[in-house]
């Protein structure tokens, strides 16, 4: 399994596994299926939701590193 890190686009964590959605959706992040969403990195995406990159990061590797 890939690694997710800040630059990490938003399409592609949620190409590597649907079951991260739940994660943006927690930030506010409604909008997931919109282009500008997916081809946002997940830095970009939590500066817009005042959400920490890093914080969410480790959620989305340890959710990942589960299955």
């Amino acid at each position: 399994m890939a690694t997710v890190t800040k630059d990490t686009i938003i399409g592609d964590i949620l190409d590597m596994d649907r079951t991260t959605a739940p994660f943006f959706l927690e930030m506010g992040m409604h909008c997931l299926g919109c282009p500008a969403s997916r081809g946002e990195s997940l830095e970009q995406a939590c500066l817009v939701h005042n959400v920490d990159p890093d914080e969410l990061v480790e959620k989305l590797n340890e959710h990942l590193a589960g299955k």
